[in-house]
């Protein structure tokens, strides 16, 4: 097991060693506490865009839903008229040059797998950049934009932002509620009260003072063929070789597990790299994987490997409350 991965597991699991890091914990707050005061007071280079920008984010290391859930604001925009664009700072990327614009002809090496997925899913303009001001700027250069989307950034404070959406897995939640190294916290867990909205993945219904979100699993594709097939396209019990490079695998293995099927887990770390030889599990079974490893692993796949696609479905409340930040924010723009 990697180092991130035991941290991972001690974070939200608990270990009494943690404690003797507190002081570095201490440092790491004193350090975001005081970048977070500067943003508000105004102090330093704070970059505003022309048009409204939205942060996807969260306050914890691992994986809480954001990529589903920037598939479904970006198509909830669109359908609402809206010429909508995406910052990533593209993490694992390698491209030629920064900042750069994602096409759905790139391998995931030059352009990194989430931003991948997102254009070759959407079609989206795309541009990544650790530097987020740096790479909207780029992006709003290259064509017209009503809004745009950054995936994570919560705390990129260079950049300015009207609305910040924080996203948080109901089942782990805050881990042991302590700020890094102690703890999975990028910030305080006070940072909470001063965002703009709170989602829970994997809660059944809206708790207070927060929205709940659902991944729903949609269909088998094809890595090789693209070909889609119905979730019933296995029977039930059957046996697979389950693939999951992402924050919390465990999830993937769980969701596979109510469609009824008998998953053997492969976890992977998050952003993991791949190859035929590290995949070839034995015995001879179907593998599934999460499209966000599908898309680093189809220049060498295999006839019976295929991804789950997911959509996340958010809560009736979300819906209204995103439907009345656009209308606040983009009046004149919105289709009726």
């Amino acid at each position: 097991m990697a180092m991130s991965d035991r941290l991972l597991r001690a974070w939200y699991a608990g270990h009494p060693l943690l404690k003797l890091l507190s002081p570095l914990e201490c440092l790491y707050r004193k350090v975001v506490e005081r970048k977070r005061a500067r943003f508000v007071a105004g102090q330093g280079e704070i970059y505003r865009a022309p048009v409204p920008l939205v942060v996807v984010g969260n306050i914890t290391v691992g994986g809480t839903g954001k990529t589903p859930l920037i598939l479904w604001l970006i198509d909830y925009c669109q359908r609402r008229g809206l010429r909508v664009g995406v910052v990533s700072r593209g993490y694992g990327a390698r491209p030629p040059q920064l900042p750069w614009r994602v096409s759905a002809e790139h391998s995931a090496k030059i352009a990194g797998d989430e931003p991948l997925l997102i254009v070759q899913r959407t079609g989206v303009p795309l541009m990544i950049d650790p530097d987020r001001s740096r790479a909207v700027k780029a992006l709003l250069a290259s064509e017209p934009l009503d809004l745009i989307l950054s995936d994570d950034g919560l705390q990129h404070y260079r950049l300015a932002r009207d609305l910040e959406l924080v996203l948080i897995d109901n089942v782990r939640g805050l881990g042991n509620g302590h700020c890094l190294p102690v703890g999975p916290l990028r910030e305080p867990a006070e940072r909470l009260q001063s965002v703009d909205a709170v989602l829970y993945n994997g809660a059944a219904s809206d708790p207070q003072g927060g929205f709940a979100f659902q991944l729903q699993p949609t269909a088998l594709i094809n890595l090789l063929s693209g070909e889609r097939k119905a979730l019933d396209f296995f029977p039930p019990e059957q046996a697979m070789h389950a693939v999951a490079g992402i924050g919390n695998p465990q999830r993937f293995f769980t969701t596979l597990e109510t469609l009824h099927w008998r998953p053997i887990a492969h976890a992977f770390a998050d952003h993991a790299p791949y190859s035929a030889e590290v995949l070839n599990f034995m015995p001879p079974l179907p593998l599934v994987m999460t499209e966000k490893d599908a898309v680093k692993c189809r220049d060498f796949a295999s006839p019976d490997w295929w991804y789950l696609a997911v959509d996340a479905l958010p809560s009736a409340a979300f819906v209204l409350w995103i439907d009345r930040q656009l209308l606040r924010l983009l009046p004149n723009r919105l289709l009726p």
